[in-house]
């Protein structure tokens, strides 16, 4: 049986993407900062789930419970980090950027290492981090959202780069998804904004064809290519 772990389990995408796991056969290791909701996952089939509480914004502890959870999977092949967080905020409130910079940066940064690490010892393993679209420009509703989905899109890059010099096979799956119907979706008007289903559809495919970079779904994969690709007097006339 294969193993994984899903950090940032508890809803949206990461509670898709764990369930469509165990369904597939995978043991799943959920990690998460809400107990209860872990615990309502699990019950649904207590054979294929273990459980984690952590919170990626106090690394040491996270740390701690992702060694603690491999051991009682009895190993681990795929580590995905779906852990995020983002807020318009017009206002620049720091308070808000310091968030999303704390989750998406900070804590962020101290999981997918951790997971590099673990697959470089064990010589082989599978990671997957969930950017986003929106980490292709800046945004002037959200700063430090659209910013940080830049810093992962750039760091799993450099990850990329890294396993392919250690000559190990250490896949790093970069998935960008589009607008989805989870809480992240803030803001009024927003377009194609799809289904949790089918964003996990878009994502497991992905995984399983080992793609470096993913955008989901794929109607997103042309916005995705207008953004990078409009001019700037154009795109500031966006925000």
């Amino acid at each position: 049986m294969k193993r994984a772990i899903v950090i940032g389990a508890t809803s949206g995408i990461g509670r898709g993407l764990a369930e469509e796991l165990a369904a597939r056969g995978y043991r799943v290791g959920l990690v998460g900062r809400r107990e209860a909701l872990l615990r309502e996952i699990a019950a649904a089939d207590p054979a294929a789930y273990s459980c984690a509480v952590a919170d990626v914004t106090q690394p040491d502890a996270a740390l701690a419970a992702l060694d603690g959870l491999v051991a009682v999977l009895g190993g681990l092949e795929l580590c995905i980090v779906a852990a995020g967080t983002g807020d318009l905020n017009s206002d620049l409130d720091f308070a808000v950027e310091a968030s999303a910079i704390r989750t998406n940066v900070l804590g962020w940064t101290a999981v997918v290492d951790w997971a590099c690490r673990l697959f470089e010892r064990q010589r082989g393993g599978h990671l997957v981090v969930i950017s986003s679209v929106g980490g292709l420009r800046g945004s002037g509703a959200a700063p430090a959202y659209n910013a940080s989905k830049a810093y992962q899109i750039n760091y799993a890059e450099g990850l990329r780069q890294r396993a392919a010099k250690s000559g190990l096979p250490l896949p790093v799956t970069d998935i960008r998804p589009g607008f989805v119907a989870t809480e992240m979706a803030k803001g009024e008007g927003l377009f194609w904004v799809m289904p949790v289903d089918r964003a996990v559809e878009g994502i497991v495919r992905a995984i399983r064809r080992r793609r470096s970079v993913a955008v989901v779904t794929r109607r997103w994969r042309i916005v995705a290519w207008l953004i990078r690709h409009m001019p700037e007097c154009i795109y500031r006339k966006m925000g």
